[in-house]
């Protein structure tokens, strides 16, 4: 991954692009406003000095080359609609998590995610050249889960009690996306439940 370069990804839907430290000022609404959006987030962002912790993190990350954080602007609106990222990178095994990811509760159901997905799946596929692509959420996030299988996410099973939350220890589900799954159906798939032709 090229974590000095600037990575954009686009189609008529959604633009993504990399987040910065400035870009508080266009999440801070969220944070302010939608406290709910981080019930199942292990690095809550609701308050400004959350969001300012959340955004610090992952630049910190970014910069230890394990993450490339995006803002997310819906290009139907022409608003920021929220964030997601790549983490976890592992070059050895040539592999990468996808996650990290909110919307502001007027972005949701609106076929933005499956749109912001199925750029950052093709760019993790086909320009990086990944083996493996992961997702994990809270075991009870039922929303999260239904929308990581909608896009093809073959679910691999559960870590009991595997980490800290602000509510406590959590239960995480582990899912993933295989380069030859993205090639043989993933692909298509989502292309066409994004009303790609």
């Amino acid at each position: 991954m090229e974590f000095k370069n600037e990575i954009i990804l686009e189609n008529e839907i959604v633009l993504l692009r990399p987040l910065k430290k400035e870009d508080i000022s266009l999440l801070k609404e969220f944070s302010l406003n939608e406290p709910e959006l981080w019930k199942y987030s292990l690095i809550p962002a609701n308050g400004l000095e959350n969001l300012k912790n959340y955004i610090n993190k992952t630049l910190r990350d970014k910069d230890l080359q394990t993450s490339y954080p995006f803002i997310i602007l819906d290009k139907r609106t022409n608003k920021i609609a929220g964030s997601t990222r790549f983490y976890d990178y592992r070059k050895a095994h040539n592999t990468v998590q996808l996650g990290y990811t909110w919307y502001g509760k007027d972005f949701q159901g609106t076929g933005l995610n499956k749109n912001c997905k199925f750029l950052l799946l093709k760019y993790a596929f086909e320009i990086m050249n990944l083996d493996r692509v992961g997702f994990r959420a809270d075991a009870t996030n039922m929303k999260s889960i239904a929308a990581m299988k909608s896009i093809g996410c073959v679910e691999e099973g559960i870590l009991r009690s595997n980490c800290m939350a602000p509510s406590g220890r959590r239960d995480s589900i582990v899912l993933s996306i295989l380069k030859d799954e993205w090639v043989k159906t993933v692909k298509d798939a989502l292309k066409n439940k994004c009303g790609f032709k």
